[in-house]
C-alpha cells in the first residue's frame, strides 16, 4: 500500500479488555506469531507478515483518549478481521482443526457462497469475528 508517496505496512487493533485471554487466543489457537511479554500490548503477524495485528489493554487505551471504560457485550457487530487462505479445502482443514478446540462459530459449518467465497466464522474470547475464508476452489 501507498500512502501520501510512502509505502505503508497495514495494521489492524483489537483493544482487550483480558489480555492474558486474548493473546493465547491469537497465539495459541489461531496461531499468530508474537513475542509478548504479559504487558498491555502484543504485536501479532501472520507467517507470510502481510498483516500486522494489535492487541492493546482497552483499559489502557480509553485512558489515553479520555474516555469512559465501556467494555463490550456479545457479538463485535463492528467489524471484523478476514483471513484468506489459499484455497476452499484449506477452509474445511481449519475448520475442522477449530472444532477440537474450545472455539465458537457463530454461523456454523463453512458456506460456499453464490458469489465464489468459501467461509465460516469465529469469535475470539471476546466476541470480535474473524472470517476464514478463501476465493479460490482450486
Amino acid at each position: 500500500m501507498t500512502l501520501i508517496g510512502q509505502t505503508a505496512r497495514v495494521g489492524v487493533c483489537i483493544y482487550a479488555g483480558d489480555m492474558s485471554t486474548m493473546v493465547p487466543f491469537y497465539r495459541d489457537t489461531l496461531g499468530f506469531q508474537t513475542q509478548w511479554d504479559g504487558g498491555d500490548f502484543a504485536e501479532l503477524e501472520t507467517a507470510s507478515g502481510a498483516l500486522s495485528l494489535w492487541i492493546y489493554s482497552r483499559e489502557e487505551f480509553v485512558k489515553a483518549i479520555e474516555e469512559p471504560y465501556l467494555p463490550p457485550v456479545g457479538i463485535n457487530q463492528t467489524f471484523e478481521i478476514a483471513l484468506w487462505l489459499p484455497r476452499f479445502a484449506d477452509v474445511d482443514t481449519e475448520y475442522e482443526r477449530l472444532s477440537k478446540l474450545d472455539v465458537r462459530f457463530p454461523t456454523g459449518e463453512p458456506i460456499t457462497y453464490p458469489f465464489g467465497i468459501r467461509n465460516f466464522y469465529v469469535a475470539d474470547p471476546e466476541g470480535n469475528l474473524l472470517e476464514i475464508g478463501s476465493m479460490n476452489e482450486f
